[in-house]
């Protein structure tokens, strides 16, 4: 069975398209400035030259139309038509609390979709985008949807209720939701495998899912009990450009100083906060690294920030399980800066932990999955790429078979 695994934003597609019988990435691209002059498509192919073209695309229906011929072309194609693909599985963000788990994609399914876009304004809609682009240049294929906020509705009342008043839950739903969880389920899953416990019954696991949007997930038995995220991608652990958690009574503090419309202090939390709002330079992580090493006390600053915060939750979430017995960290931070590992495992040290420095200075994106910690470490400290894609394509396999 081959799967198409669709991820769409507000004007790009990213895809996928994996063989699951072995489990194999046939081709990736992505297709971006969608009903934007200057758009531009590529294509990745083990073995092949990148296929890249400037290309204007009206809609996300053109887009997948693209992706569509482009997989199926005799020059950069890697299947002969499109009847080769059973099913498309499709990223996306916000499901509330009416899905706990990945769905097939019905008129009902759409409705609850749609309802949940108060709460992912700015992924829910482009989501859908997808899946009707999907059902319109592939009639009758059937189409899965899976949630980044799935896995997080294990969690007890206790740890997803907000201290607000209770009408509020009941009129709005406003509750912890979580995100990410498709990558934390899969980082889980796999660091249970590699500990020989495949069911991850009485295991203990923090994973931290690190990149431009980061999240961290206390895991309990294969379920998640915590996570950082909340109602919305904003809070927890500083990111790329949103803030985290902050004081509360920062933001009508701020609206009133700087006469802010909700919209505006929305809009400096999500898209002007974080490392770019602290160095006043850049989101990006790999400018943060080099300018801190040369001595840059903004991006020093931002790393301490970032060490300090990621030490606070996971020794939060180790208590709070009572204990743990794995580390993990995926995401394009978390993969591929050892300064952070390493300082976070000294940070550590009083749990317990020690890494392999020769090791974890090794362990980067693209390499294997391996564990960085020391013969006698009491917490094992994994390093796992992630793979959001396969899980999803897995849900929309087993969902599919069974129709």
């Amino acid at each position: 069975m081959k799967i198409l695994v669709i991820n769409a934003g507000s004007s790009s597609i990213k895809y996928q398209l994996i063989d699951m019988e072995n489990e194999t990435l046939l081709a990736k691209g992505q297709a971006d400035r969608i009903g934007i002059e200057g758009g531009n498509f590529k294509q990745k192919v083990e073995g092949r030259e990148d296929y890249k073209i400037d290309i204007f695309m009206k809609d996300h229906a053109a887009a997948v139309q693209l992706v569509l011929d482009t997989l199926t072309s005799k020059e950069n194609g890697v299947i002969a038509s499109l009847s080769e693909i059973s099913a498309v599985g499709h990223r996306v963000l916000h499901g509330g609390e009416k899905f706990s788990g990945s769905v097939i994609v019905d008129e009902k399914v759409i409705a609850a979709i749609e309802e949940c876009c108060e709460l992912g304004p700015l992924h829910n809609p482009h989501n859908l985008t997808g899946i009707r682009a999907c059902e319109k240049t592939m009639p009758g294929v059937p189409q899965v949807a899976v949630f980044d906020t799935g896995f997080h509705q294990t969690m007890p009342d206790y740890a997803y209720m907000y201290a607000l008043p209770y009408e509020y839950y009941e009129k709005y739903r406003i509750r912890r939701y979580g995100f990410h969880g498709t990558s934390h389920r899969y980082v889980s899953m796999r660091v249970a495998d590699l500990l020989g416990n495949p069911g991850a019954e009485g295991l203990k696991i923090v994973t931290c899912h690190l990149g431009n949007g980061s999240s961290i997930a206390a895991v309990k038995d294969g379920k998640c009990y915590d996570t950082t995220m909340g109602l919305t991608p904003l809070e927890g652990i500083m990111m790329g450009t949103r803030c985290g958690s902050i004081d509360p009574a920062i933001v009508p503090l701020l609206m009133k100083k700087e006469n802010l419309t909700p919209d505006q202090i929305d809009t400096i939390m999500n898209k002007k906060s974080g490392m770019l709002g602290v160095t006043q330079k850049t989101s990006d992580n790999r400018d943060i690294e080099e300018a801190a090493k040369n001595g840059d006390k903004r991006a020093q600053l931002v790393e301490a920030m970032v060490v300090h915060q990621l030490t606070k939750y996971i020794g939060s979430y180790a208590a709070a399980m009572g204990g743990v017995d794995a580390i993990t960290f995926a995401g394009g931070i978390g993969e591929n800066n050892p300064h952070y590992r390493s300082r976070v495992a000294k940070n550590l040290e009083f749990m317990g932990v020690k890494i392999d420095e020769e090791k974890n200075a090794k362990a980067m994106r693209g390499a294997a999955e391996v564990d960085i910690s020391t013969p006698d470490s009491k917490v094992r400290v994994f390093v796992i790429p992630t793979n959001e894609e396969l899980m999803i394509a897995k849900d929309t396999e087993e969902l599919v078979k069974a129709l």
